[in-house]
């Protein structure tokens, strides 16, 4: 393979990386393009989940480090979508390809109104001291939000926004540091299951992962520095954005 395709690869991690951290869909990118370059689809899913890991750590690392978030507040929420995150990786099923992108283009327009039309719930200041309170219906919420994340992956983060934000009462910036902490967990769990039924090209997986890894520092700089603000309109043009490509193209 020529080094320009792997500068490519670590390019595409970059942004990756750096759309992941602040809003989601990345993978809308890498997987593509892995599979542009000759894995199969299942394969391109597993080896896309080695830039996750390592972006998430990085990430985790950094919002830990300008103390954006404390371990207590949401760490539970790990749990439900780390059991959704396995049974999702492990399921086999024969899905319409076409017709999930709608479903997930048709969802993310709907979110992108809620965020367009309800800023008070996205920029609010609201810090949560105590650990959010466990329901079973926040239950229920990410486990199902972690088995699409161990299916498919592409989107997740902006459904873990949601979960968050609306359905936790957490900031923006708060929720974007516990969802990099649940998909960190969750990527772990999924990447497993890739690794056992030899799924993954670890070369170009480390590759693109130190592009994520890049990404994903730059992105948590700048979210602290911009704050909650400047987060929900990069929110908003990414949803935008890839709602269109789902729907359209």
């Amino acid at each position: 393979m020529e080094w320009w395709i792997y500068a490519i690869v670590v390019l595409a991690g970059i942004a990756a990386g750096f759309i992941n951290t602040l809003a989601g869909s990345g993978s809308l990118l890498t997987l593509p393009l892995l599979i542009f370059l000759g894995l199969p689809a299942s394969v391109a899913n597993g080896t896309n989940r080695v830039g996750i890991l390592l972006q998430s750590i990085v990430a985790v690392g950094s919002f830990k480090h300008k103390k954006v978030f404390e371990w207590k507040d949401g760490i539970w929420l790990t749990i439900p979508a780390g059991i959704g995150a396995l049974v999702g990786a492990w399921v086999a099923v024969d899905l319409n390809e076409q017709l999930m992108n709608r479903i997930i283009g048709g969802l993310l327009v709907f979110m992108f109104f809620v965020i367009l039309l309800k800023p008070e719930k996205w920029i609010g200041d609201s810090e949560l001291a105590e650990p959010i309170k466990v329901t079973p219906l926040r239950v229920l919420v990410f486990l199902l939000i972690g088995f699409y994340g161990g299916f498919i992956q592409a989107g997740v983060g902006f459904f873990l926004l949601a979960g968050l934000v609306l359905g936790a009462g957490m900031n923006l910036l708060k929720a974007n540091a516990i969802k990099v902490l649940i998909t960190l967990v969750f990527t772990v769990l999924a990447l497993l299951v890739f690794i056992v039924n030899n799924q993954v090209d670890y070369l170009l997986g480390i590759i693109m992962g130190a592009g994520n890894m890049l990404g994903a520092w730059i992105a948590t700089h700048v979210a602290v520095k911009k704050g909650t603000k400047f987060i929900r309109w990069f929110l908003l043009v990414v949803v935008f954005a890839f709602a269109l490509k789902l729907l359209i193209w």
